[in-house]
């Protein structure tokens, strides 16, 4: 049997960018506290626990003293950092530069719907991190939709500035997209702005063409993963014999049996180590099958 790991899937940039910046301020401060998960993955989580990162939630930043915060990849709205400086914490951003310029998008859009009467819209997971940034830029007045039921709640003789969440599904966007200019009063009132980050949307047609290549493909991502469940359906449409597993114990030899090849791949938050202890762990279950 051949198993095989996607060379194309696992950590994004901005991820690596922000785990880079902690394992530095680690290895000089020793202890730093993260502002909510740095990645959502668990594995990868404890480990970086074991090197001295404390993950915290907003309402234990009053407990710190002076320590140093780091905003992880998903980025925070600007009362965060008020409320950082407010406390005396030295603040490590690690903000994606992709979710940097998508804030500042946001406030932009914002502005300009201000001046019309319009309305700014953003495809994104409600309570999401990214998310959380995004609409805090311009005090959270901004329309979340997850998906077209969600249309409804928009006002359509208004003018609207669509936006994306940066991991959303291209084709999810556009679909979207279409409606709304479709029910708008005004489609010229309507600015549909592509804000998904080119980098992991083009993982979505890798992903399909990897998933299809092998008999089975084990999806490896963490539960608390909006990137995660986007590619795996993408895996999941595009073979059906498609598992999803957080870590190695969760492998079942059946899913095996009479298989001649295997696919590993993952998401922006799964780590290259984590699916290659995953594809040991299906060869060993397969030589004791």
């Amino acid at each position: 049997m051949r198993v095989l790991i996607d060379d194309n899937s696992g950590f994004c940039f901005g991820v690596v960018r922000a785990i880079g910046e902690a394992e530095s301020a680690l290895a000089n401060l020793g202890k730093v506290y993260s502002l909510g998960d740095i990645v959502h993955n668990r594995i990868e989580v404890q480990r970086l626990e074991q090197m001295g990162l404390y993950t915290i939630a907003h309402e234990q930043m009053a407990t710190l003293g002076e320590a140093t915060l780091l905003i992880r990849a998903h980025g925070e709205p600007p009362r965060t950092y008020e409320r950082a400086k407010e406390l005396g914490l030295r603040i490590i951003d690690a903000t994606c530069p992709v979710v940097a310029r998508l804030q500042r998008r946001v406030r932009e859009a914002y502005e300009k719907m201000q001046c019309v009467g319009g309305q700014v819209v953003l495809l994104g997971k409600r309570g999401h991190a990214e998310v959380v940034g995004l609409t805090g830029q311009v005090m959270d007045d901004v329309m979340v939709v997850e998906g077209e039921g969600d249309l409804d709640m928009l006002d359509f003789s208004r003018p609207i500035y669509f936006l994306s969440q940066t991991t959303q599904s291209i084709e999810l966007f556009h679909r979207l997209g279409d409606e709304i200019r479709r029910r708008a009063k005004n489609s010229d009132d309507v600015i549909l702005d592509d804000t998904i980050c080119r980098r992991v949307a083009g993982r979505e047609h890798n992903l399909t063409e990897f998933a299809r290549s092998v008999d089975v493909v084990i999806f490896v991502a963490g539960r608390k993963s909006s990137n995660g469940r986007v590619l795996y359906d993408v895996c999941r449409k595009a073979n059906e014999r498609c598992y999803n597993i957080e870590e190695a114990s969760e492998l079942d030899r059946s899913w095996f049996e009479g298989v001649g090849s295997v696919g590993i791949c993952g998401a922006t938050s799964t780590p290259r180590w984590l699916m290659e202890d995953v594809a040991k762990e299906v060869e060993a279950l397969y030589d004791k099958a």
